[in-house]
């Protein structure tokens, strides 16, 4: 039996596209449903706190990027962060929740972009877990010894879903011109951009690696419905013999089920299992609090980050809020690259010391699922 071999993230990467958009901007960015401002968006805009972010649109509505081209970008970062080239790399998996495509899949893409010669691929398309699911499969790959030479990208393109003529002259739209707050809200939450991690099977020569230790994810679907979702209507959400059984196109934009949706009632109660999830991990031992150093937590929005504090308080699972690094105020929620770009940007800031251990975490509402990764710092 082939012996398993400790994996090491060797490089990180980001890719942020255009300028940054400051909050008081980013309706004129996106544009107004109907010509009118959204009321749920500026109190959106308050419970997220996010202060600018970043769009792969210009205020014309005009792509400037493409979803494949910003994770390529971010690997080719990545890469070089690791002394590497595109050359070099051998098992490429990529993650999003909308590619560029319906068909083929994300990291054919991504691999046509980056340029590099024949090499192994993997598309993982959930919401924001699907970065962990990607990591998964390239540090399984090189702990097997298929591969010395991994990579893990994430991007999302979400600006593209929430231009107006998205949901003008759709169910989505009441007669007053209110968009539902199913809609509304997402456009107030989500960003563009990229992150990407490589993986090898020995630390970088000089300055810090991080050891992988285990990377688990738990998917919750068998108890929950679809929390956020594109491809069926509000109504028909939980019949999946009714998700995209329309007509044509037209009619499922009629109904609004071309557009991404969020269930808030239903996010509540999946915030509590992703919190039990963490909980039942310490209470078994496999995350022990009080020995991570760096806690990195993806939330999409400061009033989320404050539901969670709130419920571990009272739990012996806390870590201690100065343990927190997030950038969520300055780059928005990313979805599935947001880890990435946070682990880019923690790596770069000059916090990380040998020896100290950092427990990602990204919780996704599509259908309840919670990822983690236990990360050790080497020198």
């Amino acid at each position: 039996m082939t012996e398993l071999s400790d994996v090491y993230i060797t490089g990180a990467g980001a890719y942020l596209p255009g300028a940054p958009i400051p909050v008081e901007r980013m309706e004129d960015h996106l544009g107004r449903i109907g010509g009118r401002d959204s009321l749920l968006g500026r109190r959106a805009l308050r419970w997220n706190g996010v202060e600018t972010r970043h769009y792969a649109l210009d205020a014309q509505g005009r792509a400037t990027h493409s979803n494949a081209g910003m994770c390529a970008q971010a690997i080719r970062a990545a890469l070089e962060d690791a002394g590497l080239g595109p050359e070099d790399l051998q098992f490429l998996a990529a993650a999003t929740t909308q590619g560029d495509y319906l068909v083929p899949g994300h990291a054919a893409n991504v691999h046509g972009e980056l340029g590099a010669g024949p090499l192994e691929i993997a598309s993982f398309q959930s919401v924001c877990g699907s970065s962990l699911m990607a990591a998964k499969a390239a540090w399984l790959s090189v702990r097997a010894g298929e591969h010395k030479v991994a990579a893990a990208g994430a991007s999302e393109f979400s600006s593209r879903w929430f231009r107006p003529s998205f949901y003008e002259g759709t169910a989505l739209v009441d007669a007053k011109g209110r968009l539902r707050a199913e809609a509304d809200f997402l456009r107030f939450t989500l960003s563009d951009g990229a992150g990407a991690v490589v993986m090898e099977p020995a630390p970088r020569p000089k300055g810090l690696s991080l050891r992988v230790k285990f990377i688990d994810l738990v998917s919750l679907a068998g108890r929950f419905d679809p929390c956020m979702w594109a491809g069926a209507s509000v109504e028909g959400r939980t019949d999946p013999l009714a998700t995209w059984s329309f007509t044509g196109p037209a009619a499922a934009h009629a109904q609004g089920a071309i557009a991404l949706l969020q269930d808030f009632e239903l996010l509540k109660r999946v915030i509590r299992a992703w919190v039990g999830v963490y909980l039942a991990k310490v209470d078994e031992g496999r995350i022990a609090p009080g020995e991570i150093d760096h806690l990195l937590c993806h939330y999409s929005a400061r009033s989320l980050r404050e539901e969670i504090v709130a419920l571990l308080e009272a739990t012996d699972g806390m870590i201690p809020e100065d343990r927190w690094f997030s950038n969520l105020r300055s780059v928005g929620n990313i979805g599935a690259a947001s880890i990435w770009v946070m682990l880019d940007e923690f790596m770069r800031s000059d916090r990380l010391k040998p020896g100290q251990q950092v427990l990602c975490v990204v919780p996704e509402s599509g259908r309840a699922f919670v990822g983690f990764m236990l990360l050790e710092a080497v020198g």
